[in-house]
């Protein structure tokens, strides 16, 4: 079940579009009266629907331009402290619990090819982990990305199967 409706979709194309627009912005560019703005503006914050700042800021901007993908094979039993630890690894980009070979994927940023084998090896360092792979991004083909999505919910004519 969706958290949002079409006018939260276009709410969220317009800020696409225009990041910073104030609340009376949003309402002027979108014709809605302002409090209806700040009614879902505060909702999202209630719900959570919009993600953390820090996801926007690239961590080539920060020094590391060098990323890549960790697969790692984990005790099934450890799993949680696992993840546990990695969260004290600062590379660590994000970890997400995958099906297949590994047990996890971990994102990891790096500023060089020496310092992504320190990172591999800080992370192999984990009790729990097995075994690791590592995949160097050579080219982010399609950044992540939800506004085609948004779209498809702004453009929705109450149909609800895709």
């Amino acid at each position: 079940m969706s958290k949002l409706d079409r006018t939260d979709a276009r709410l969220l194309l317009t800020l696409c579009d225009v990041p910073r627009a104030t609340g009376v912005h949003l309402a002027s560019l979108l014709g809605l009266a302002r409090n209806t703005v700040q009614a879902r503006l505060a909702r999202w914050d209630q719900l959570q629907v919009l993600g953390r700042i820090d996801r926007l800021v690239s961590p080539r901007d920060l020094g590391y331009p060098l990323r890549a993908y960790v697969g790692a094979v984990t005790d099934q039993h450890r799993l949680e402290a696992v993840i546990d630890r990695l969260r004290d690894i600062p590379e660590v980009t994000e970890v997400v619990g995958v099906s297949g070979e590994a047990d996890l994927h971990i994102g990891v940023s790096a500023t060089d090819a020496d310092d992504l084998y320190r990172v591999a090896g800080l992370i192999l360092a984990v009790p729990g982990i097995e075994r690791t792979t590592v995949s160097v991004i050579m080219r982010e083909a399609i950044p992540y990305r939800t506004k085609p999505l948004i779209e498809r919910l702004a453009d929705d004519d109450g149909r609800t199967s895709r």
